[in-house]
């Protein structure tokens, strides 16, 4: 972004949070984490641990129930930075992003890592 200011370029960044999307939603992208899962080799799965492949497949379920399903929060803040006079450098899309991602990202590495 920063290295395109010479060049009279803007360059806006959309950080949407979870959203409910086609993709997310499929039969498809549930089984390909079971997949995944069954086809690692003995020893990663061993250094994981059932438990993580259960933790990390739970997450997954969360993120679909708690998506968000207004798509247009994403699509309006596209539609602002590109067409606006004087476009944001960071649209934070949701409020898990706004709330959540977005001020983690300030965060000191470590302290983000510990979170």
């Amino acid at each position: 972004r920063r290295e395109l200011l010479d060049f009279g370029v803007k360059v806006s960044i959309i950080e949407p949070g979870c959203f409910g999307t086609n993709i997310l939603d499929s039969a498809e992208a549930k089984q390909s984490i079971v997949r995944a899962w069954d086809r690692a080799p003995s020893e990663v799965k061993q250094e994981y641990g059932q438990q993580y492949f259960q933790a990390y497949n739970s997450n997954f379920q969360h993120f679909i129930t708690t998506a968000n399903p207004k798509l247009s929060l994403v699509t309006n803040a596209m539609e602002h930075a590109l067409t606006a006079k004087y476009p944001r450098t960071r649209y934070g899309c949701g409020l898990d992003a706004r709330l959540f991602y977005i001020p983690l990202s300030y965060l000191p590495s470590a302290w983000a890592d510990r979170l």
